[in-house]
């Protein structure tokens, strides 16, 4: 886990082979989070766990030349947040007007995770933004938990607090959800 902060420190200091190892470190680890992310999803879906990891990869490269990471925690959560504009697109796109889509009010239902579908991942992308205005560590967690499929003490190691504070936090950030989303 060191090595990913050491291989992001390299990459500040203008190592160019840098890149390269960093993508041979955390692969296995994105592809695991993208698995699970994809298994959720209705069969038949264009977008599998390799693009899904290529795709934020490539989100995350085109960031470092930028963008200074911190350490490992700081790496996950901007991967889960590409993670999240991803799938945030691919239904948006799915569900365009052109298509006929009408856009409908989905109740946030933490046991439907595993079977989310388009207009509740558009649900919980849009209450996001209310429940970052009210608490920021909530808004993180819930991408880390809900659009990258971390579990809680994945979540708490990436923000960098207890499993007990993520668990509390976690039953927090659903009830908000869930209220934002099922009140018109």
């Amino acid at each position: 886990m060191d090595d990913i902060t050491n291989i992001l420190g390299a990459i500040e200091q203008g190592d160019s082979a840098a890149s390269d190892r960093l993508f041979t470190v955390v692969y296995e680890e994105l592809r695991r989070l993208a698995e699970g992310k994809m298994s959720r999803e209705k069969p038949g879906q264009t977008l599998d766990a390799t693009a899904l990891v290529h795709e934020v990869y490539l989100r995350l490269v085109d960031v470092v030349k930028a963008r200074r990471w911190q350490n490992r925690g700081h790496f996950f959560s901007a991967a889960a947040e590409a993670m999240r504009h991803i799938l945030v697109e691919r239904a948006r796109h799915k569900h365009a007007q052109k298509r006929g889509a009408g856009r409908t009010r989905v109740p946030f239902d933490e046991s439907r995770i595993a079977a989310e579908d388009e207009l509740e991942v558009l649900s919980v992308n849009e209450a996001l933004a209310g429940l970052a205005a009210v608490d920021a560590h909530a808004a993180e967690l819930v991408k880390l938990r809900y659009f990258a499929g971390l579990s809680i003490p994945d979540a708490a190691q990436v923000l960098n607090i207890g499993a007990r504070s993520a668990d509390r936090l976690w039953t927090f950030a659903r009830a908000w959800l869930r209220r934002a989303i099922e009140t018109p």
